[in-house]
């Protein structure tokens, strides 16, 4: 009788594991979408860098890529601001573009003569020398803005975090057509593996030297 009992509860046991993989493995997060809720926002910390070893990525601020994006055009101010103290205090500052010209990077946040430019997709290291450009200036650290978010801002700072960087990526600097992007991006460079701890989030205002 005993025997029988184990026999009834293992097979009820499989029974119910096996309903409980079969509606976990229907489940994707497609069908959760409408349930997921954000985690709570990052907190965004002051940082004090060294200019000698820090660079400034600005990456694709150019008239087809931000112009259409009213987040990105409100954004430059604050840019403006970030490029000007950066170039007083003596930060390496370095363009990217994606195809585009010189001519095309915003008049607000223009390159000067000798400061370096590459082009490529959104991982602005793949196919450039940006790697040997800052390795070879000392750069240990560098801050991250640009448009779009998901794109060179998540690919850039993530690329960076992974070749030994610290990445500082100041929220107001970075740009893109929706906020749920820019929320996304914030959370992956904040929270992702061997990435979240090379990164520091941020405010323009909050970047000392």
């Amino acid at each position: 009788m005993k025997h029988i009992l184990r026999s009834v509860v293992i097979a009820a046991g499989l029974v119910v594991g096996t309903s409980l993989s079969t509606t976990a493995s229907a489940q994707t997060i497609v069908d959760e979408w409408a349930n997921v809720k954000a985690p709570p926002p990052p907190e965004l910390k002051p940082v004090t860098i060294n200019p000698k070893e820090t660079a400034l990525l600005i990456l694709d601020l150019v008239k087809q890529i931000c112009g259409p994006r009213p987040r990105c055009v409100a954004s430059v101010p604050k840019v403006q601001r970030l490029l000007t103290e950066a170039r007083e205090k003596g930060v390496q500052v370095v363009y990217s573009l994606a195809g585009q010209t010189v001519a095309d990077i915003l008049p607000d946040v223009a390159l000067r003569a000798g400061e370096p430019v590459v082009s490529s997709g959104p991982n602005k290291y793949l196919n450039t020398d940006l790697e040997k450009i800052l390795k070879e200036r000392g750069i240990k650290t560098v801050i991250v803005v640009g448009s779009a978010a998901e794109g060179a801002v998540l690919n850039t700072g993530a690329a960076s975090a992974l070749r030994g960087f610290k990445v500082i990526v100041p929220l107001d600097g970075m740009s893109s057509s929706t906020t749920y992007a820019e929320q996304y991006t914030a959370w992956h460079l904040g929270n992702s593996p061997r990435v979240g701890p090379q990164v520091t989030l941020t405010k323009t205002e909050l970047i000392g030297y």
